[in-house]
């Protein structure tokens, strides 16, 4: 079973992550989790001093730490973006191609069932954070 999951070669953050709020009232701080009533685009003019930020699902509906994620990488964040809390493996791929590159679950994860969950879908329909060319863009090139 797996605690974390990393999709990163670079070292973890060992540290606690601060609220936005804290974060954003301190000058040492490099490691901010995001609720999901925090707004992302706050942490946007501080991205070069931050090396990780956790983004909480505290119920696995919620999906506005979905669009935290895409904010940033759109943003030009390239550090190491966290699901914890309620992360299902079935949301997996879907955070992966949000921006998330490293997951916290609150219930350790099966490493086959989130290989299946990664490689459900070889193609992919719409354009994300991630590196993915969709399906329309392959057929007109």
């Amino acid at each position: 079973m797996v605690d974390i999951l990393r999709f990163r070669d670079d070292e973890a953050v060992d540290h606690a992550a601060v609220t936005v709020d804290s974060f954003v009232e301190q000058t040492n701080a490099n490691a901010v989790r995001i609720e999901p009533s925090d707004d992302a685009r706050d942490l946007i003019p501080h991205l070069a001093q931050i090396h990780l930020v956790e983004v909480n699902f505290p119920v696995f509906g919620d999906g506005r730490g979905y669009s935290a994620a895409r904010m940033l990488r759109e943003a030009g964040y390239t550090g190491e973006i966290r699901a914890v809390g309620d992360v299902l493996v079935d949301q997996i791929g879907n955070m992966k191609r949000c921006g998330f590159d490293a997951f916290e679950p609150d219930a350790p994860l099966d490493p086959s069932d989130v290989e299946a969950a990664l490689n459900r879908w070889p193609e992919v329909y719409q354009e994300s954070a991630d590196s993915r060319t969709p399906i329309w863009n392959l057929r007109h090139e």
